[in-house]
């Protein structure tokens, strides 16, 4: 295949396929991000937008004309400049005109623009009317002055302007998304007095950072009085790469228990909003909210009241997960992708976009007044013409009524050029009557004046950039305004988890003996008493509340998480354990813990060893459990003890031979995992024949009384009574009185 072009014989070209579509794509590809999609930096305004402005001034709709149908501003438009379809120029038209939507409006409208909620609920262009705003003439202002290039319209019937002459970097102040083929733009508007400043600290200082120039811009400045949260830091290195993102966050308050909400992020509905909330409060999402309304009217534009069920809800908690689930935080994305000063689209960065703006700017005011001394000296020509009329005026007027030819012969007798005497020949009898030679003096010192102004300000780069300076001034004081969208620092939105979404009720969680679960309500609930499976009995109970996760230990040493609120009621006899986890097969349950936070278990086999461990690093999510305990040969599970007070409490262990140690609780590790330090010795060989063995091991203080049970018999002994027991960790202990030399459990009884 060749990519040349071939003539048939019958004169029809013909070329490949491939390079008739790559052709084809690649003209429409520069065509969408030329001429539709992306804005100019010059003037900021994409074709439309351009098209748009310049048909209105040119039906004469400034800002102090009167309204006119928007259809006519439209038919202009499309029928002069922009063949395209109607309801898209007139969407970009009312986009224009919502102060919700620009920061700086270029359309004045009125009738119904659409509102923050529905942006898209704006009437028909043959109902609304329209105009340019004020703001609309640092576009318009110095266009007839020879400032920018003109080409022809569409269709070579007219000519229209490549880009309007800017006295402000519209490019930045108003912002604009697009989308063209293969590439983007997305960029903020920003506040006039900040990007101003940082213009004058530019011509001030040419060799000026970026960092330097971010001392005047704060960041965007959207058209709402939402909260910037984005980190200072990651603006800079949005505004450095031309790339990033902004997060907004809405503006609340408390007011007599309730939220108010007063500002939206830029384009959030608030009808939207609460839509969203209302659906998690039908999902049961929000159990700690009451009620909405939308207060909003016009001393209130933006008023969304959200009503807690009760004064005891933390609305700090609540409002950071609104964020997180809601559009009352949105990311927008960043890309500072435009035609530069070359007619290349480019992403640039914002020390970039102010240079090149600038050079813009100063071409277009070094063209406007190049314009200008050229208006000048034609005048002081005319002028010069004028006066030698007035001189010689019975001359003139005799030359003109005896000539056939006139105009040689003034050129000739009085020096003057073809323009001037085209000039006075053009010039009405009744004005020679009235020239007055001290009118026409003072005009042409007058000009003198300026003319002699015009080019020591040409002539001069110093004077030039003065002037510059002076006129962007002059726009941030006319047209300035404060900042809208303040820049804070908060904290990061986060959902609620499910459990923190559960209402909080203290529970008790019984195990039985065969391995069956269930909740009951409150800590008041003697589970011995409780409803049984026939040969089954109760075993385990834990106190907590309902959000929080319980935790199964079984006989391998395995550690299992459920989550209490999930559980059966106690009026029922549960379901089985097994149900729920993937437990070995035969595994019994000889512990059951429960708590909320990074409470300290002590986990002990009868082998006589231990540890202290996180409950947190006791949780799992997996059916199977996580390995907790490692059991040595022939040792079991036993029973873990809470630890309440890690520093000042100490361990008790006791063997089935009546032997007792008590030791620190510091002189256990605490590990994740593990078969732990001994706690008290007892040869291995007679733990593996099960001859002697730890009965139990619990964690008491120094106000506590340990009760050691053996058969019938009990005896209550307070922590000074134990001094004998005491020892060092690992050692045998000492064996209790007579009667208790077979224990077969102790409690730990606080005060």
């Amino acid at each position: 295949m060749t990519d040349q072009v071939d003539i048939a014989a019958d004169g029809v070209e013909q070329i490949p396929l491939k390079v008739y579509t790559e052709k084809a794509y690649l003209d429409y590809s520069m065509y969408v991000i030329l001429d539709r999609a992306l804005p100019n930096i010059a003037d900021g305004l994409k074709p439309v937008q351009r098209r748009i402005v310049y048909a209105m001034s040119e039906l004469g709709l400034k800002s102090t004309a009167k309204f006119k149908k928007s259809a006519r501003t439209v038919g202009d438009v499309i029928g002069k400049f922009h063949p395209h379809g109607d309801s898209s120029v007139y969407e970009a038209m009312v986009l224009m005109a919502q102060p919700f939507s620009y920061r700086h409006p270029l359309v004045d409208g009125q009738g119904n623009w659409g509102a923050p909620d529905d942006p898209k609920s704006f009437a028909a262009m043959r109902y609304t009317e329209s105009r340019l705003t004020p703001f609309a003439d640092t576009l318009l202002a110095e266009l007839g002055q020879g400032t920018v290039d003109w080409r022809a319209n569409f269709d070579g019937t007219m000519d229209e302007p490549c880009v309007l002459p800017a006295q402000a970097p519209s490019i930045l102040l108003n912002g604009t998304t697009g989308i063209a083929v293969g590439m983007a733009t997305d960029i903020p508007p920003h506040n006039l007095r900040e990007v101003i400043s940082a213009c004058i600290r530019l011509l001030d200082e040419p060799k000026a950072t970026l960092d330097q120039l971010c001392e005047h811009i704060q960041g965007p400045d959207f058209p709402t009085e939402a909260e910037i949260i984005t980190p200072r830091k990651d603006i800079l290195e949005m505004y450095r790469s031309g790339r990033g993102g902004l997060r907004m966050r809405a503006v609340w308050q408390k007011e007599s228990g309730d939220i108010i909400i007063t500002a939206l992020p830029h384009q959030v509905s608030g009808a939207k909003v609460l839509e969203q909330i209302a659906q998690q409060m039908q999902a049961k999402k929000l159990p700690m909210v009451a009620d909405l309304r939308d207060e909003s009217d016009h001393e209130n534009p933006t008023r969304l009241v959200i009503e807690p069920r009760s004064n005891r809800v933390d609305i700090e908690p609540l409002m950071r997960h609104l964020f997180s689930t809601t559009d009352l935080e949105r990311t927008y994305r960043v890309n500072l992708n435009m035609i530069g000063i070359d007619g290349r689209p480019q992403v640039k960065s914002l020390d970039v976009i102010l240079r090149e703006w600038l050079s813009f700017r100063t071409d277009t005011t070094r063209r406007r007044l190049e314009y200008r001394l050229l208006k000048v000296e034609e005048r002081l020509l005319r002028l010069a013409a004028l006066m030698i009329v007035y001189l010689n005026l019975d001359e003139v007027i005799r030359i003109i009524r005896e000539e056939d030819e006139p105009k040689p012969i003034l050129m000739k007798r009085f020096d003057l050029n073809e323009m001037q005497v085209e000039y006075v020949l053009e010039t009405r009898l009744r004005q020679l009557a009235r020239l007055e030679e001290m009118k026409i003096r003072g005009e042409q010192d007058a000009l003198e004046d300026e003319r002699k102004q015009l080019e020591k300000t040409l002539g001069s780069k110093a004077r030039l950039k003065t002037l510059v300076k002076k006129e962007l001034l002059e726009v941030a004081e006319k047209y300035g305004d404060e900042r809208r969208s303040p820049l804070v620092s908060r904290d990061e939105a986060r959902a609620f988890s499910e459990e923190e979404l559960m209402t909080t009720e203290p529970v008790t969680v019984v195990l039985s003996d065969k391995g069956w679960i269930r909740s009951a309500k409150g800590h008041d609930i003697d589970a011995t008493t409780l409803s049984y499976k026939s040969g089954d009995s109760f075993k385990l109970t834990a106190r907590g509340k309902s959000n929080q996760p319980v935790v199964i230990l079984d006989s391998t040493g395995r550690a299992y998480t459920v989550i209490a609120h999930t559980l059966p009621s106690a009026r029922g006899q549960g379901e089985p354990l097994t149900g729920r986890i993937n437990a070995p097969s035969g595994a019994t349950f000889p512990g059951l813990m429960m708590s909320g936070g990074d409470d300290l278990y002590l986990l002990a086999s009868d082998a006589g060893y231990g540890f202290v461990v996180k409950f947190s690093d006791l949780q799992s999510k997996n059916k199977a459990g996580k390995s907790v305990l490692s059991l040595p040969k022939g040792g079991e599970v036993l029973q873990p003890a809470r630890v309440a007070e890690p520093d000042g409490d100490y361990v008790v262990a006791v063997t089935n031979e009546g032997r007792m140690l008590l030791f620190p609780l510091a002189d256990l590790p605490v590990m994740g995992r593990g078969k732990g330090n001994k706690i008290i010795g007892i040869p291995s060989a007679r733990v593996q024949a099960r001859e002697e063995y730890v009965v139990a091991v619990n964690v008491m203080g120094e106000k506590d009384t340990l009760r050691v049970y053996a058969g019938k018999r009990h005896v209550n002994m307070k922590f000074s009574e134990l001094g004998h027991y005491q020892g060092e960790r690992g050692r045998r202990g000492h064996k209790l009185p007579r009667g208790f030399q077979k224990v077969e459990r102790v409690e730990v009884v606080s005060d």
